[in-house]
């Protein structure tokens, strides 16, 4: 299985590129339309991010509390 830090840190950097763009696309470019979208896509990978690390930690947490037992 593929370690769940590697894919955050790998959407965390595509949400830093994503917050970069969102800025230059709105200084740069006339239409809305496209920062909207760019902007868009950048939330939606940061929620995708903090969904599999919100997953990550109630599996880390449950693990725990089975040691425990």
């Amino acid at each position: 299985m593929v370690n769940l830090d590697k894919i955050r840190l790998i959407l965390n950097i595509i949400f830093m590129i994503g917050a970069l763009s969102t800025i230059v696309v709105f200084f740069v470019v006339k239409n809305d339309l496209v920062m909207i979208a760019v902007c868009f896509f950048t939330i939606f990978v940061k929620f995708v991010e903090y969904a599999l690390r919100f997953t990550q930690n109630a599996i880390n947490r449950n693990k725990r509390r089975n040691d425990d037992d």
